[in-house]
């Protein structure tokens, strides 16, 4: 019986014969011997999406030893449940037999930085160092990822450079850590100075220049990482797209096109939708669509792209047939919904709902066309039937709609009774986008309008201020994108603090949990 649960725990391939292997163990009376409940558990929190059953089994079993303890810990942090990962820790802090070990900090450490906690990271530091863990590499590479993830570029750096060993975890967290914080320059070097490079490492690279507003170098990384032999993997061509796409690099898009078609046989559905992207950004909205049209599997973010793509770059009445066509092909209700797998696609017995990227466009298409019952009619769908919440680039498309009409003092009002979350809205990556566009260059007076408006209705507020540079800056206006600045310099206008309740419940929270740490900790060490 003993070798038969063995093989079984040792072969496990489907997510279902767990409860089977689980039930087995009970019935035998083996569940209570470590060798199997370690294995059982270990096999339930790399099957199971939640940690929810990984946590049932472990409550199960009278006399956990570390490695269960570690096993719920990086299961919780893997899920992101970081909260739950620290709080376990310190419950089982409590019990006498618990002893941490250079397993138990890499997850642990990694759920602090998650949780962008620094307080809790440096206990959790200070606690490695009481059980002389810290110089274990994968615990050394964790701290490196703590204090990158903070800010604390200082402290991550070193802790790189008094490492004796390091792998290319080390070399890839300080380089992410350095192009994060936006030191691209000190990123590189270190980049440079990498003894063995991976695919990895030129992915964090291209990436990080992409996401810093610098397509250019990005794509001659990726020529740099080919010329070197190195073999380009999805993140890097999903990267490369995106480049040439931001950029509006038809020729590179298309010789990077010829090259991932022989490259992958079969390309992905990341890739596909990155060159329907690419394409439609361009200005070839027709070859995103052929792409789109002979794509094997969908989603949302494949129907959106190529949704985005018609009503902003290409046909606008072809953007708002393609919504109509991806709603009622599938007869969408949100009660009817179905899910999808792991990798984001579609499960093909069950429907696909629009999101608010998705309702981005539509409104987008409705503005292009001048369509205002229209676009008000879908402005209350997506509310209504979809329950999608509008936030503020709903609010401008809305706003640029009424003002394309003729309806400019209803656009200022709808904006100025907007009130947003939080004042990032006016940097959302979708409107900045919406901003670039050559579709959307005409529309740029007709923005300028409505901020002024409201700047001249609220002449201290940070938001139009901030929105008024973002249009400039889209439209190639830099002086007058430093003039708006100037004019905020002058009159002390600056983004102001804000403090909402959920932050607040989240500091309380927080510090409650810091503190039971920080008990914690200081009886294990008086101990």
């Amino acid at each position: 019986m003993r070798s038969r649960c063995l093989y079984f725990l040792n072969h496990c391939k489907k997510p279902k014969h767990i409860f089977q292997i689980h039930a087995q163990l009970l019935t035998s009376g083996l569940f209570q011997d470590l060798s199997f409940s370690g294995r059982l558990l270990k096999l339930a929190s790399d099957k199971n999406n939640g940690f929810s059953y990984a946590l049932s089994v472990f409550k199960c079993i009278h006399w956990p030893d570390a490695f269960c303890v570690n096993t719920v810990i990086k299961v919780c942090s893997r899920n992101n449940c970081n909260k739950r990962a620290v709080i376990f820790y310190v419950e089982m802090l409590r019990e006498s037999w618990f002893y941490p070990n250079c397993f138990t900090f890499p997850p642990l450490i990694s759920a602090c930085a998650k949780l962008g906690c620094l307080s809790l990271g440096q206990m959790c530091h200070g606690h490695a160092v009481r059980f002389g863990v810290d110089s274990i590499l994968p615990v050394q590479n964790s701290l490196i990822f703590l204090y990158a993830s903070c800010g604390i570029m200082v402290a991550a750096r070193y802790m790189f450079d008094e490492m004796l060993d390091k792998d290319s975890v080390s070399w890839n967290t300080i380089v992410c850590g350095y192009a994060k914080a936006g030191e691209m320059g000190l990123a590189h070097n270190v980049f440079d100075a990498m003894p063995e490079k991976s695919v990895v490492s030129w992915n964090i690279m291209m990436t990080e220049y992409l996401n810093f507003g610098n397509p250019g170098i990005s794509l001659k990384l990726f020529r740099e990482m080919i010329h070197q032999g190195f073999i380009c993997n999805d993140t890097a061509a999903v990267c490369v797209v995106t480049a040439c796409g931001r950029s509006a690099r038809l020729r590179e898009g298309r010789s990077v096109h010829g090259f991932l078609v022989k490259f992958f046989p079969c390309m992905s559905l990341f890739i596909d939708t990155a060159l329907i992207d690419m394409y439609s950004k361009c200005e070839k909205a027709n070859i995103a669509h052929l792409i789109f049209h002979r794509m094997h599997r969908k989603n949302t973010v494949s129907w959106n792209a190529i949704i985005l793509g018609h009503s902003v770059h290409g046909d606008p009445v072809v953007g708002l047939s393609l919504y109509s066509k991806m709603v009622n092909t599938s007869g969408t209700t949100l009660e009817s919904a179905g899910s999808f797998d792991k990798d984001g696609d579609l499960d093909e017995t069950n429907p696909i709902l629009p999101d608010e990227v998705t309702f981005v466009g539509v409104l987008c298409a409705c503005s292009r066309l001048r369509k205002l019952n229209e676009g008000r009619a879908y402005f209350s769908q997506m509310i209504d039937e979809f329950q999608v919440k509008p936030n503020f680039v709903h609010y401008w498309c809305m706003a640029n709609l009424m003002a394309n009409v003729g309806l400019m003092q209803e656009a200022i009002e709808l904006l100025k009774n907007f009130h947003a979350e939080d004042d990032s809205s006016s940097e959302h990556p979708i409107l900045e986008e919406l901003f670039r566009s050559s579709r959307f260059l005409g529309d740029v007076s007709t923005g300028e309008k409505i901020v002024k408006s409201l700047i001249e209705q609220d002449p201290m507020n940070f938001s139009p201020y901030n929105l008024l540079v973002n249009i400039y800056a889209a439209a190639g206006k830099w002086e007058d994108a430093m003039k708006t600045k100037d004019m905020m310099k002058k009159k002390g206008i600056t983004k102001p603090p804000r403090c909402y309740l959920k932050d607040l419940k989240e500091i309380v929270s927080d510090t409650k949990l810091e503190s039971d740490v920080q008990k914690v900790l200081m009886g294990r060490v008086e101990s």
